[in-house]
């Protein structure tokens, strides 16, 4: 696809119809998309870690849900002066055997519940998800639609 943008792991990208965001190999990464319904601007993170706080001096923020999808937010605000925004999200997937009295869960399931609850204290309503279980995702997003495409290995294409 020409109008196709590839996002890359702990990267985000802003862009807007007619252009498609995505990202691939979101194993326990949370693929986040946003997007403004009014404007058709829109924009994927690949989140690959929750939160930066036990990383000094975390200079790459597109890597922690705390702090990539409010920055992707106010680019997305920014060129929109909009505040309704909705959002998707797809990955977290346990992609390696956790004892299941491990203190703090996954990796996957800690992102995907950071993600929500970024999402949550911004006021973005999650109408899509297509999160856990064991396997990698392809996640592609349609800026004319926000039409959110979900590939799994030897599976259908899930659609949100």
């Amino acid at each position: 696809m020409m109008n196709e943008i590839k996002v890359g792991i702990s990267d985000y990208k802003v862009a807007r119809m007619p252009q498609t965001l995505m990202t691939i190999g979101l194993g326990s990464c949370v693929g986040v998309a946003i997007y403004d319904p009014k404007t058709k601007v829109g924009g994927l993170s690949h989140i690959m870690l929750p939160d930066s706080s036990s990383f000094k001096g975390a200079n790459k923020i597109e890597k922690f849900a705390d702090l990539a999808i409010p920055q992707m937010v106010a680019e997305i605000r920014n060129q929109t002066k909009n505040q309704k925004l909705i959002a998707k999200i797809a990955g977290g997937a346990s992609m390696f055997q956790v004892s299941k009295d491990a203190y703090k869960g996954s990796i996957g399931d800690r992102n995907v519940l950071a993600v929500e609850r970024s999402l949550k204290e911004m006021g973005i309503p999650l109408l899509g998800t297509h999160t856990g279980g064991n396997m990698g995702r392809t996640m592609i997003v349609d800026l004319t639609t926000f039409t959110v495409k979900v590939r799994m290995v030897n599976r259908e294409i899930i659609v949100l």
